[in-house]
């Protein structure tokens, strides 16, 4: 039975819906495409095609490898690589456990003198560790907001401490 259009027109008479391209009674070219790439699929998935394009023998092989295996080179050459690579490695840990402990000796040190200065108190001396903890580069950062009069009176009280 021919197929009908909404308006009840049978198909590829004029009028009627078009099949394709809109020429009657032709194959839909992108149909056609599909089908072709489908069967060229299939066969590109046949194993042993694969194998006798490279110039191997039929049948199955690892993936990664040239058709004849590796060779003794390459091997070699791969040993060497891992050597190195490890040998490298452990430098690297090396370094890094080496600086790891300069830090901490460095934080050790910088944490044992904050603390001998908190215990430090001697009167007159609070606007000098006042001083210490503030930054008084005019320059330190271009996006805070400006602070130039705070710092000049820190300075001034550094100079000249009130009297109580």
């Amino acid at each position: 039975m021919a197929e009908l259009d909404p308006f009840g027109a049978p198909a590829g008479a004029p009028g009627g819906p078009a099949l394709g391209n809109g020429l009657a009674g032709e194959e839909d070219p992108a149909a056609a495409f599909l089908a072709q790439q489908e069967s060229e699929i299939a066969g590109i998935e046949n194993d042993e095609a694969f194998a006798i394009l490279d110039g191997g023998a039929p049948g199955p092989q690892a993936h990664g490898e040239p058709p004849g295996g590796p060779d003794a080179n390459s091997r070699k050459q791969e040993a060497e690589w891992k050597e190195k690579a490890i040998k490298e490695l452990e430098e690297w840990y090396a370094r890094q456990d080496e600086q790891l402990q300069k830090t901490k000796a460095n934080n050790r040190a910088a944490e044992e003198a904050f603390v001998n200065d908190i215990d430090e108190s001697s009167p007159g001396t609070e606007w000098e560790r006042v001083a210490r903890l503030c930054d008084f580069n005019p320059k330190s950062s271009k996006q805070a907001k400006d602070v130039s009069r705070m710092r000049s009176v820190l300075i001034s009280l550094k100079q000249t401490p009130l009297v109580h």
